[in-house]
């Protein structure tokens, strides 16, 4: 179960860092409201996960999924630069992603 938690956190992470762009610096009650929720369940979902995960391994993979996430949502949705280094990098965190979880 814990590589699910960490997976459901990391989602959020995802959910709550695009969320910002929209609270407009929380002037905007609703998407700040979510983009909060977002956030104490996404640390939530963290702790849930690293009961059975290392430390180390869980916040890299949940930061991981979160920045993957978060620009792949940059380039969707704010139409975010798609350059070859940019991409590449992504890969090679999704990579590292892998890495983690098959080693642990």
């Amino acid at each position: 179960m814990g590589w699910f938690y960490l997976c459901v956190a990391g989602l959020l992470e995802i959910g709550w860092a695009i969320g910002l762009k929209y609270t407009e610096e929380f002037s905007r009650p609703w998407p700040s409201a979510w983009t909060v929720l977002a956030m104490i369940g996404s640390l939530y979902f963290l702790a849930l996960g690293l009961r059975t995960i290392p430390v180390g391994t869980g916040y890299a993979v949940w930061t991981g999924i979160g920045v993957v996430g978060t620009a792949l949502l940059g380039i969707v949705l704010f139409a975010e630069s798609t350059s070859l280094p940019r991409l590449a990098s992504l890969v090679l965190i999704i990579l590292g992603i892998i890495g983690l979880k098959a080693s642990s």
